[in-house]
Order: C-alpha cells, then structure tokens, then sequence
C-alpha cells in the first residue's frame, strides 16, 4: 500500500509507478524494407476475409441498389444524412478491401524505421493484424513492429502514433543492449532545438557495446524502446564513444523528468498492477492541523519574546530576522524540491530553528565576555563571532553528518525529517553566522551602534557570581544515577520496546459512520479501546464519514476469536463514544448494514519489509490529502519502488 501525500497529477504518478523501466536499444529496418511486406500482408487479410463474407458483400450490394432508387418525398437533411452514411459505407468498404493500409498510412524511402503512421483510435485494429496468425507468415521472423510512446510531431492531425520496423537479431530475443548499463540519467534540453530530451551516461561496457552497435548502423536508425514503446529513433550518423547518448522525441519537461527518474531508479523485475485507488483525506484532521499551527506560533512568539528579554532589543530582534530568513530560505528550498509537508518534516525544521538560536546565542554571550574586558564594540564583536566560530561550526558539522546517515539510511518519514534538518543546518549557519555580522559590521563602520547593550535589567547579573558546588556532591549525584541507570535498563529488558504497527503489522478496518468525523476524534476513542496498543484513524474519501482504523492490538496471535474480540471493543469503544448505533455487533460487522455505521472492510497486514509477505505494503502516512494507490506489487523489490516514489514525487 503507497500513500502520496499532495498529489496533483494522478495519471502521471500511475504511469511513473506500473513502468518496470525495460530500457531496450534496437537495430532497425528501413521503411522501404517492410513496407512491401505490409503490402502482401495487406492482400492476404483482404483476400481472406473477402472468402469469409462472400454472400454478406451480395446483400450489401442489394442494400446500396435499393438505396440508389430515388425517393418520392425527400427532406432537406436528408441529403446530409445519406452523404453520411455513403461515407461510411465507403469506410467499411476500404476496411474490406484494405484491412490493413486503409488505416495505416505508409511512409516513404527517407523515414528510415518509422513505415507508418496510424490514428489511435486504429491502433487495435492494425494489432490485431500485424500480430496475427497471417502475420506470422507473412512477416520476416526478425521483424517486430512497435507504435510510438507518444503522438508523432510534425503531423497536422491529432494523437497520430507512429509504428516502427525493429530487427531481433539476437539468439535470445533480446535486445543488443539494455537498460542495465546505463548508470545516471538527467533532464535537460537539447542545445540545438531547445526541446526536453534525456541524457544518459553508460558504464565501461555499455559504452563499448554502444559503439559497435552505433558504427555497424552508420545512416540507418537505432531505435530506443521503453516498456515496450518507442520513444525515439534517431539517424546514426556515426560511430558513438564515450558511452553517452540522449532520448530525444516530443516529450514536455513532466515527460523528461519522468523519464530520467525511471531510468535511474532502475528496471523492475515485473511492472506494478494498480489493484485499487482511493483519495484519502489527512491524518491529522483540521483541528489538529490548526493546533499544530497555534502551537507552532505560540513557540516562535515565545522565542522572538526570549531573545528580546535576555539580549535587549536590537541584538535580540537581530537575532529573531535572521530566524525568520531562515525559515523563508528552508521553505523556499523545500518548495524547489516540492517536497510534501509531514510531520517528521516540520520536526525537523523546529529543531533546526533551536540550533540557529543557539548559535546566536554563543555569539552573544562571547561578546558579553568581550566587553566585559573593556575592549570596544568593533573588537568585542570581531572577537565574538571569530571565538564561537568553532563551536557552532563543529556543532552544525556533527550534526549535519547525522542528517545524511539518517537521509541515507532511513525511509519515509526519516528521510523526511533528515531532509529539513539538513536545509535547516546549512541555512541557519548562513543566516546566524554571515548575515547577522554582516548587519553588525554594516552599522559599526556607519559609526552606529558603538554603546549597544547586548543585555537588559533582567539579565544582567543573571548566573553572575553564582559558585556551585557540583563536585562536592559527587556521591549523592552519583547514587542517583546508579539507581536510575539500574531501573531504565531492567525496565528495558523486562518491558522492552513498544513497537508500532510499521514494525509490527495491525488489523485494518474501513469503517464508515453516518455522521462526518474528524479522525482525531476516533483516535482518541481508540486509545481508550486498545490501551498500549497503536493505533490510527486515517480518513478516506472526502465526505468525512469514512475512516481507516489500524490497530495492533494482539497481532502476535493467530486465533480467529482474536479478530472477533478486536471488533467487539471496536464496536463497544465506538457505541459509548456516540459514533455508531447499531443495535449488535453483527450488524456492525455486516457490510451490507450501512445505517447506523458499520465496518464495510477489514484486512490484516504483516510489518513493513516482511520479506515472507507476498503481498507487501508500505505505508507512509499522509499528513496532507493525496491520492491512495494500494499496489499489488507480486514480490517486487521494496527498494526499486520506493526510489521510483522518491525521484518521481520528491518526498
């Protein structure tokens, strides 16, 4: 199960996650070599299906006899209706007479692969004859003909596909070379047309193979095929080394990205089938959403408020600017990425806001030490900032190297968190290091602010000659700590870890209430049903009366009395709560009961990374609304999926 959080373009993520990134390079045959094939091919359906139809063509020929002799009375659209209808008459004649060329439109001597073009709405029915029982003996045995991956530029009419002549010269049947020694892909725009095309780079091998394939088709066409599709056949016009090369086509810059994030996140053994797709609604829920928000707000007042009280105002709203810069910088970065807002992430940016306020707040205090020497205020600041230097540069470098162990290492909502951590490092070392100086030594050089305070009334002798005796209570600290140490850890060993469901597995019921419901409501409810258990509540839908509840109340057991037991306090928990009002919990269980609130689905699903679980899910929780995409993804590799999601939604 994949949850994407924020996503505006469906049917592109659909294509992004059902490709299984089979990157094929083929040798081809010219137009002018197939087309005589397509010909005979051509004759040999119409002579068959001529034998077939022999007494059905004699009562057409009736019918277009009778349709000849004049009416007695005619309308004056009647003659627009029988031009009509003679057209189509016509139309299925030439389908008749030409099953195959009627609707293939053949090229000429100079297309090299590309024999011909064909509307999408014929694409079935040329198919179904190019890969026929006739076709197979008609067609060289080498021959295998494939359309366009998009509409073919330079035609005047709409959604015209191409169809290319790709030769299998190989004893295997596959490709001369493929898609597995391509080692990065990228996005850019030729130099030459300006269009969005993809650039590859090859390893060792796969450079040397492309070249010898490249100088054994100098002025003929390689074609490049994705999944099946063509996607470009460009003119060799001579031999290639270095092992690079490029997709060009009519491609957007949507289809390019694509493109690249598919082929860098490398071929999956078999395509992922989309079984179900749902629109869910945020885990959080408005009210948690705006508590989120008002707390946030509350701190940041607090800090502004902190900074000003310890520091005076001009240092201190110093201070505060450069936060709110550092904050305008790690948004306006995510936003590049277009990252999706989740919770991990917003911890992340928190975090990093303490540890630029922290680096000011070292920078302040070694000046205080500074003046306090007597020296002035250019030197007490040069003298400041050069002497925290280290500090905050050490601080901000251990954590940083965490940040990318944990980006590196982690999925989900860790990779999340690390993501906003690191921006926020690198910006609030920009910001509380470079620009607040550059303020300082702005206005000390214009001659202003020589007697600024960095401290108030308040904090002024605050911790000032204050001598605590730390080590003289060393035995009663250390007693302490013995103790404490001696608990935590047999608490650990006698209690362990409490896991949730992501480790774990859980049950899943889709329940649906007869009023709307906020799922924070539910969760609280839940907590009181499944006590020291996890559970969730994830709204699907957007009417507010359908909600996902997860639980891992006693999954470790295999009993079926277990799962009875599970809806029973569900539906006890959630009876009490006023949310449901069914009568028994039998109706609560039966789907088919939707009065009163009832569980229209369940299912139970192993830990995340099970290697035993044929059908895997990954469950990253949305705290925005998205599409829902479960997959069926059949023993697919978890991390090929997963860079694919990655690289193609920027989470």
């Amino acid at each position: 199960m994949v949850e994407m959080p924020g996503i505006k373009e469906p049917e592109r993520m659909r294509k992004l996650l059902q490709g299984s990134a089979n990157l094929e390079f083929w040798e081809t045959y010219n137009a002018d070599e197939v087309i005589p094939y397509l010909q005979q091919l051509d004759t040999r359906l119409a002579a068959g299906e001529s034998a077939d139809t022999t007494s059905q063509a004699k009562a057409e020929k009736a019918s277009q006899a009778a349709a000849k002799k004049p009416a007695k009375l005619q309308l004056g659209k009647a003659t627009d209706k029988g031009s009509a209808t003679q057209d189509k008459v016509l139309l299925e004649q030439a389908h008749k007479e030409h099953p195959l060329l009627s609707r293939l439109q053949t090229t000429g001597a100079n297309a090299l692969a590309l024999v011909g073009y064909a509307s999408v709405r014929d694409t079935a029915a040329i198919n179904k004859c190019i890969y026929g029982t006739e076709a197979k003996q008609v067609l060289p045995a080498d021959l295998k003909l494939l359309w366009s991956a998009t509409p073919e530029d330079g035609v005047t009419a709409k959604n015209i596909y191409g169809l290319y002549a790709i030769k299998v010269n190989t004893p295997n049947g596959q490709a001369p070379l493929e898609g597995d020694v391509v080692t990065d892909a990228k996005d850019g725009f030729n130099h030459v047309t300006g269009q969005p095309e993809v650039s590859m780079t090859m390893n060792s091998d796969g450079a040397r193979r492309w070249a010898a394939l490249t100088k054994a088709n100098v002025g003929r066409a390689i074609a490049i095929v994705l999944d099946g599709v063509v996607y470009s056949a460009p003119r060799v016009n001579g031999e290639i080394d270095g092992g690079s090369s490029a997709i060009t086509g009519n491609f957007t810059v949507e289809t390019t990205k694509d493109l690249a994030n598919t082929l860098k996140s490398g071929r999956m053994p078999a395509p992922a089938r989309i079984v179900q797709e749902e629109v869910v609604g945020p885990t959080l829920g408005a009210a948690s959403i705006q508590q989120g928000i008002e707390s946030f707000a509350i701190a940041f007042v607090l800090l502004i408020v902190y900074m000003v009280l310890m520091y005076n105002f001009v240092p201190g709203m110093i201070a505060n600017l450069a936060l709110v810069v550092n904050v305008f910088f790690t948004l306006g970065i995510l936003t590049s990425f277009q990252a999706a807002l989740t919770m991990s992430g917003i911890a992340g940016m928190v975090l990093s806001l303490g540890t630029a306020v922290d680096a000011n707040v070292l920078i302040y205090e070694r000046i205080k030490e500074e003046l306090r020497l007597g020296k002035g205020m250019k030197q007490a600041v040069a003298e400041g900032y050069g002497n925290a230097f280290s500090a905050i540069f050490d601080s901000n470098l251990t954590s940083l190297i965490t940040g990318v162990i944990l980006y590196i290492f982690g999925t989900g909502p860790i990779q999340g968190f690390a993501t906003t951590w690191i921006i926020g490092i690198v910006c609030s070392f920009f910001t509380s290091v470079f620009l607040t100086r550059l303020v300082y030594e702005h206005q000390l050089n214009k001659g202003r602010w020589e007697h600024l305070k960095y401290w108030t009334p308040f904090s002024k002798n605050l911790m000032q000659d204050k001598h605590y005796k730390f080590m003289t209570m060393y035995k009663g600290t250390f007693a302490v700590t013995i103790i404490l140490s001696l608990i935590f850890v047999g608490s650990f060993f006698v209690r362990g870890l409490a896991q949730s469901i992501d480790f774990t597995g859980g049950r899943n019921y889709v329940v649906q209430f007869e009023k709307p419901t906020e799922p924070e409501q539910v969760r609280e409810v839940l907590n009181h049903i499944f006590p020291g258990c996890t559970s969730n509540a994830l709204s699907l839908g957007t009417d507010n009366k359908t909600i996902r509840i997860s639980t891992n109340y006693k999954i470790e057991s295999n009993s079926p009395t277990i799962d009875d037991q599970a809806e029973t306090l569900l539906y006890n928990g959630l009876k009490k709560a006023g949310m449901v009002t069914q009568k028994s919990v039998e109706a609560f269980k039966n789907p088919d009961v939707r009065a009163g609130g009832s569980i229209i689905s369940s299912s139970k699903s192993g830990p995340i990374g099970s290697q035993r679980c044929h059908l895997w899910r990954y469950h990253q929780r949305a705290h925005c609304a998205g599409c829902h995409l479960p997959l069926y993804l059949s023993a697919l590799p978890q991390r090929s999926i997963l860079r694919r999601i990655y690289r193609g939604i920027g989470l």
